[in-house]
């Protein structure tokens, strides 16, 4: 990839000059579409983030959201999906490594991941091994840096088969009187470079990433890929944390993508400063690098901090502590961004041109066609099992058994129900995390599948008893130049925006990963949303206790486009209707009060897979369930905003729900079996060969 001559034109317009080579190549990492946002950034006014809890919003490396008037959390999310389709085990750890570094850069420390991920077809080899490689890219790397992973989704669709996406979100916790920024303070500052040494690995990976994957990316494109080193990242959080302490940080700014460049100019641009630079003073581990190889490389465990002078010496004999490299590297100026290299000047330009200069794309959007309705004719016995198995609803316990999920010991609810939970006793309450999405409806319908994305993760922290606080989104799509592909896009962060908007959740912040097309075509528009909420009081799990009846508390659809039964049993629908503003957050509101009510002893969101999928979830090993449905539309309605509540108390049930419906499911048993009766039809399923459906990953996998 060259700049365009369109970008060469202006820059040499603005500089009065050709560009260096150094120059030019800087230009083109952070004129990228990964960096500059040229295709997103004009649809992104969408989002409202503003809220009284919201401390820094969009633009910082992580959003900073306030628990109380002394406790903060940061919440941020990045996708590192290319390089996990080049090389899944380095691709996908690194992401990881990139979200923590994002966090400590806003003085926080990290206390928790989630992982989304989505691959082609689950019966496809291909897919499998990307599946087995980033899980244990994931797995190996927050594991050894001791940061849990806590909740997320994994996804198959055949729309990614030749473009998996790996998207991973961080909460950070801290103290009010530790917050940093990434805006340059004070010109005379140093700026100093902490962490591992800079080699050529990751070179030019912001430009690799706002570029279809080619059909020989696997070899071609491995040099742009990261090979991380978590021992060293988990020393650069311990050593962040002593240089927090201390008071000696003024801003920092994590070394992601376009390296040294692309921090180091965003740090000074963001405080209206310029800087001065000596690339020699670099540490570096490979010989005879070049300027631009230096200023460019996206070698990983790498922070940029500023200084004041008089802090600097104590800032180097902290690293020294922790074993790792520091340099002065340079100082925070007046002016121009400067960087010198062998004694001559590589790079002198307006840093805020450099950093927000790119010009934004007019693209031309195209929305999808609405689907008809089509439904086919299916035999219960067989939507139920196709549907439970399916691995898009079948369990994850293969994914996050390899994650340490209890590590910090903050971790009251574990993944595998409806959110995590973290305890917080710097501000008395605990956090609910969730995270996800779900292709199959943004495929179906972008703009009311992103809606239901949005609710559903509400939803999700509801029926924990949270109330939302914030949330950040991945947004990934395929060529925006391709209108249709751009209409798709446009339609997902409409319905973000709108529900979120609706559900008074603000959108803190959250990143755009565009060009996910290969030669097997674009993948399904994505939008994966990392949302924490409050959880003060009662949290009821999913288990059945046995004790109560059952009740759906939410108003169901009537159609079933985008649904885990049509994957399976053929045809097409219209996506369901979904809740408008004020019932969405009607529901969300009425759902949390009676997950925390006393009388309710579990509670269980109905999303993929609907009823059938939130039933075979809750069973136990001693609890069964005897349940009646209408009929196969009203069993495998996937319509969120509705939970499965088990009560001891149908009139308090009721009174809670006020005008929200609740309807009348069934009763719980002691005989460890899920029996169903949908109109006519019937079936009863032992709790064990229902799990043996739903551990299609463990029993393929292993």
């Amino acid at each position: 990839m060259t700049l365009p001559d369109a970008d060469r034109d202006l820059v040499v317009a603005e500089l009065g000059r050709d560009p260096t080579p150094a120059e030019e190549i800087l230009f083109e990492n952070l004129w990228s579409e990964h960096c500059a946002y040229r295709s997103s950034r004009p649809l992104l006014s969408a989002f409202d983030s503003d809220g009284e809890q919201v401390v820094i919003g969009p633009g910082d490396d992580a959003a900073v959201v306030a628990v109380d008037d002394d406790t903060y959390i940061t919440l941020g999310i990045e996708s590192h999906n290319h390089p996990s389709y080049v090389d899944p085990y380095d691709g996908a750890a690194t992401g990881v490594g990139g979200i923590v570094r994002d966090t400590l850069s806003m003085g926080a420390y990290p206390i928790a991941l989630a992982d989304c991920l989505y691959f082609g077809d689950f019966d496809r080899e291909h897919s499998r091994y990307l599946l087995d490689g980033v899980v244990e890219g994931i797995a190996d790397y927050g594991n050894a840096i001791g940061v849990p992973t806590v909740t997320g989704a994994t996804a198959f669709h055949e729309k990614y088969e030749g473009n998996p996406l790996v998207n991973v979100a961080c909460v950070g916790l801290l103290s009010a009187d530790r917050l940093v920024t990434a805006e340059a303070q004070k010109a005379g500052n140093k700026l100093v470079l902490v962490g591992s040494s800079t080699g050529r690995d990751g070179l030019g990976g912001a430009s690799f990433a706002s570029e279809d994957l080619a059909e020989d990316a696997e070899t071609e494109d491995r040099p742009a890929v990261q090979v991380g080193d978590p021992y060293t990242e988990k020393l650069l959080i311990e050593c962040n944390e002593a240089l927090i302490d201390e008071g000696l940080v003024e801003s920092a700014r994590d070394l992601g993508a376009a390296g040294l460049g692309g921090a180091s100019s965003e740090l000074v641009a963001k405080g209206g400063f310029g800087a001065r630079i000596d690339l020699n003073a670099v540490h570096q581990r490979e010989p005879d690098m070049n300027a631009f190889e230096i200023l460019l490389s996206e070698s990983q465990e790498r922070m940029c901090y500023e200084v004041a002078p008089e802090n600097v010496e104590r800032v180097q004999e902290i690293a020294d502590k922790f074993d790792l490299g520091s340099e002065v590297i340079g100082d925070v100026a007046e002016g121009n961004y400067v960087c010198t290299f062998d004694g001559e000047t590589v790079v002198d330009v307006p840093p805020e041109f450099l950093a927000e200069g790119a010009p934004m794309n007019d693209l031309t959007a195209t929305d999808p066609e609405p689907a008809e309705r089509d439904l086919p004719d299916a035999d219960l016995a067989e939507a139920f099992e196709a549907v439970v198995a399916d691995p898009n609803t079948a369990s994850k316990r293969w994914v996050y058994r390899q994650y340490d999920h209890e590590v910090g010991l903050r971790t009251v609810r574990r993944p595998g129900d409806d959110a995590a939970l973290l305890d917080v006793p710097e501000a008395d309450t605990k956090l609910a995390f969730t995270a996800g999405s779900d292709p199959n409806w943004t495929n179906a319908a972008p703009y009311d599948g992103a809606r239901a994305v949005a609710l559903e993760n509400a939803t999700n922290l509801a029926t924990k008893g949270a109330t939302p606080l914030a949330t950040v989104d991945c947004l990934n799509g395929g060529n925006p130049e391709k209108p249709g592909v751009y209409g798709g896009f446009k339609g997902i962060v409409d319905g973000l925006a709108d529900m979120c908007r609706a559900l008074s959740v603000p959108v803190v912040g959250g990143n755009v990963s565009l060009y996910n097309d290969s030669v097997s075509g674009p993948i399904p528009p994505t939008p994966t949303l990392a949302m924490v909420g409050e959880a003060a009081g009662r949290s009821p799990g999913l288990s059945l206790t046995g004790e109560g009846d059952l009740f759906v508390v939410g108003t169901a659809g009537d159609a079933l486009g985008g649904s885990t039964f049509l994957a399976n049993a053929g045809g097409t629908d219209a996506f369901p209707a979904l809740p408008d503003a004020e019932d969405a957050a009607t529901a969300v509101e009425t759902i949390r009060s009676v997950a925390a009510a006393d009388s309710t002893l579990a509670a269980h969101d109905v999303s993929h897979g609907g009823l059938a999928v939130a039933l075979a979830e809750m069973v136990t090993d001693e609890v069964g369930a005897d349940v009646a449905a209408d009929d196969l539309v009203s069993f495998f309605d996937e319509t969120p905003g509705r939970v499965v509540v088990e009560t001891t108390d149908e009139d308090a049930l009721r009174d809670l729900a006020g005008d929200v419906p609740v309807i009348e499911l069934g009763t719980t048993t002691d005989d460890a079996t899920l029996s169903v009766s949908v109109g006519d039809d019937d079936l009863a399923y032992g709790v064990g060969d229902i799990a043996d459906l739903r551990d299609v990953l463990t029993r393929e996998l292993d």
